[in-house]
């Protein structure tokens, strides 16, 4: 099958789950030049259900989709606890993957993911989706630009219902390696000291609720609260600096400036430049940014088939990935162990 960008791509699915069939969805009607072909879950029915109404065949086992499919392009939404075996089969199968997040349960994995990859030539890519969602894009955009000037504090709220869903992590590393991955991207600045508190009140084996601290080597504070005891979901990100306040709403997918006109009137570099000059702050004018919206799953996935007809970069940068995985393995830590995590112990985590 061809098309204006030439031969379909191949694509399969591994794991039909919810968003193991999210990910069937949009392969299937979502992304141009790409023909799912397969999708595989232990539970043969799931795989059947994901496959329902469309040309891609089901299959119990992931092992004979890889043979019989010869996909190019594997979605690996297995269970965290599988995707080290899982991404390797897809690999050795010839095929560029996307692993959703984490990347995988322990750095060693990661790792051997990663050299699988360069060893067999295939892009490596990983489904921190948050980066692709419209209103993210749109508020990366704006602070490289400089709309809000130094950058003080970011705070991300991540609340909603426990997920039955859900056994082998907890909220920590199921939900924050979202926003530490957020706060680097949006940033560009890596942590240089962090603490964090959970408690474990739902969840019969892992923590359900979070609340981390970060500090950034540029000087902002990041603030994440992440829980699954919330009976309404929340997804809302909070950058403040020196010329205002912007509000990023994930499930919305708006975005809204709220103005320090203080700093517009008195803002200018200082002695040192780096200390701002504006010391007040007033309530000014809120102005809703234009977002053009759209499923950033679909926009994810059209950049992973992109990249691979182009011959990359990876959309996420595994590396990248796996330091976001690390980073809330080490909140989870100091947590744990009542302390910060700084200094020697911390650039290990980000090497």
């Amino acid at each position: 099958m061809s098309g204006p960008l030439g031969p379909a791509l191949r694509a399969a699915v591994i794991g039909a789950g919810t968003m193991g069939r999210n990910h069937a969805r949009v392969w299937d009607e979502s992304v141009p030049g790409v023909e799912l072909v397969g999708v595989a879950d232990p539970d043969r029915d799931a795989a059947t259900r994901a496959t329902h109404g469309r040309q891609a065949r089901p299959y119990a086992d992931a092992a004979e989709l890889l043979e019989r499919e010869r996909p190019d392009l594997v979605s690996v939404a297995t269970p965290t606890s599988q995707h080290l075996e899982t991404t390797l089969a897809a690999l050795a199968a010839g095929a560029h993957v996307l692993v959703e997040k984490p990347i995988a349960a322990t750095r060693d994995e990661a790792e051997r993911m990663i050299a699988a990859a360069a060893a067999a030539g295939r892009l490596l890519t990983v489904g921190h989706i948050e980066r692709f969602n419209p209103a993210i894009r749109e508020l990366r955009a704006r602070l490289a630009a400089g709309e809000l000037g130094r950058i003080y504090k970011i705070h991300a709220t991540r609340l909603g219902p426990f997920p039955a869903r859900i056994r082998d992590v907890g909220v920590v590393v199921d939900l924050a390696p979202h926003d530490l991955d957020v706060m680097r991207y949006l940033l560009d600045s890596d942590p240089v000291r962090l603490y964090a508190e959970t408690e474990r009140r739902i969840h019969t084996d892992h923590e359900d609720l979070f609340v981390g601290f970060v500090k950034f080597a540029n000087g902002a504070i990041g603030l994440l609260d992440i829980n699954w005891l919330t009976p309404t979901k929340r997804r809302i990100l909070t950058v403040t600096g020196e010329r205002g306040m912007y509000v990023a709403d994930y499930l919305a997918q708006d975005l809204v400036f709220y103005a320090n006109p203080d700093a517009e009137r008195t803002w200018r570099p200082a002695d040192d430049g780096h200390t701002p000059a504006a010391i007040t702050v007033s309530e000014g004018e809120m102005t809703r940014r234009r977002v053009d919206r759209q499923e950033p799953l679909v926009v994810e996935l059209a950049e992973f088939a992109a990249a691979v007809r182009g011959g990359g970069p990876a959309p996420v940068d595994p590396h990248q990935a796996m330091v976001a995985l690390l980073l809330a393995r080490a909140m989870v830590d100091a947590a744990n162990r009542g302390r910060v995590v700084s200094g020697a112990e911390l650039e290990a985590v980000l090497a």
